[in-house]
């Protein structure tokens, strides 16, 4: 199934700033194209992992390019919010009863994101995880979700979190969505082994979306460091001084023609009307060490650390990044019908042949060099 990149501005090196069109869509995939990307994409997952092994499909999955293409090429929505939870349920319901892959999906939409800690500690059993790995990858779980849904704020609230993983590397797919413009946005981490999350080490491979926004707060940001550094002095400090920062900067004059992440409101230095005066207490007698232990304080959601990165950058100086790091845009084909519908034999054909594929990688070298040959000549005739 041909790909139309109609405006993409790069495929790989650059992958890690790409975005791609997701506007916010509802319904399900039909059983007779569900059926098929089930049966297609075990044939390429198992080809990958084969061929090239379990590092490389983590890299591939994690990269929102390939991602995006995946989902084309089994033939889901060609700009759709669909094409993550589907495709993301598709690979869950794959390798999950896959014996002979060892990669799991825990996660999912809604309920599905809710039970994702009990879904690792489930699924990591079978391969033979121990404690402290299974922690990690919960703990790495919660954090993600924290980081997009309130460190990263960009108007798009996450409802879909998912982590797949092996018994060596790990990697989180989650998806928000704006209701008020009707758009979702997907966030992918990069590949790691197992080790804690570093917000100091770029986690993200790559943020899809839409459209950029004029103005976010990204307290995840390399350009954010000095920020976060200030934001663990200010929590430090007693909760009576941040009253009195927040008097400050609440009275300060508003810049006319600025809009908030949301887009609704000219006001991009208002201040929270609702701080959660408990978790900036808890963060006060805890003293956390590094600003990954603040963002998972209980409570310590994305108006209380707004109002704390205001503080940071209207009375200490210290600047958070406002540049929403979503910058290009493409589309690609697929069931429904742009730019043009899913033509099911062909579909059929695909995976049989791929089947076949499947079924000759036990020959040498020289034989499948003969195989290659004689499939490009085929295609030439096509031609």
């Amino acid at each position: 199934m041909r790909a139309h990149n109609i405006t993409s501005a790069t495929t790989s090196a650059t992958a890690a700033t790409a975005s791609i069109t997701l506007p916010l869509h509802y319904g399900k995939a039909p059983f007779w194209l569900l059926d098929r990307m089930k049966k297609l994409s075990r044939i390429i997952i198992s080809l990958i992992v084969d061929e090239f092994g379990e590092r490389e499909f983590f890299r591939r999955i994690s990269d929102p390019i390939f991602f995006q293409s995946f989902s084309n090429v089994l033939g889901f929505d060609w700009n759709s919010s669909g094409t993550t939870t589907v495709l993301t349920g598709v690979l869950k319901s794959v390798l999950n009863d896959n014996r002979d892959i060892g990669i799991k999906v825990a996660g999912g939409k809604g309920k599905q994101a809710l039970g994702t800690l009990q879904q690792i500690e489930m699924l990591a059993d079978g391969l033979g995880l121990g404690e402290d790995e299974i922690e990690t990858l919960q703990s790495n779980s919660r954090l993600a979700a924290k980081m997009d849904n309130n460190a990263l704020q960009d108007g798009y609230d996450i409802y879909h979190h998912a982590i797949i993983f092996s018994d060596r590397y790990w990697t989180v797919i989650q998806q928000g969505m704006n209701t008020y413009e009707r758009m979702a946005r997907r966030y992918h981490l990069k590949p790691e082994m197992f080790k804690p999350i570093k917000i100091e080490e770029k986690i993200h491979s790559g943020i899809v979306a839409e459209k950029r926004e004029n103005e976010v707060c990204n307290l995840v940001s390399e350009k954010s460091k000095e920020s976060r550094k200030v934001i663990l002095d200010i929590l430090k400090s007693s909760p009576s001084s941040i009253k009195r920062d927040l008097e400050f900067i609440s009275v300060k004059k508003i810049p006319k023609g600025q809009m908030t992440i949301d887009g609704r409101i000219a006001d991009s230095y208002s201040v929270p009307r609702r701080l959660n005066w408990d978790a900036i207490e808890k963060a006060y007698e805890l003293q956390p060490e590094n600003f990954e232990g603040v963002i998972m304080l209980e409570g310590m959601g994305k108006g209380t650390l707004r109002a704390l990165a205001l503080i940071a950058d209207l009375v200490y100086n210290a600047e958070y990044d406002k540049q929403d790091p979503a910058k290009y845009s493409f589309a690609l084909g697929g069931k429904d019908g742009v730019p043009f519908p899913v033509d099911r034999r062909a579909y059929d054909e695909t995976i049989e042949f791929l089947s076949s594929v499947i079924e000759q990688t036990s020959l040498d070298r020289f034989e499948k060099e003969k195989l290659v040959e004689k499939l490009e000549g085929d295609k030439t005739k096509r031609i």
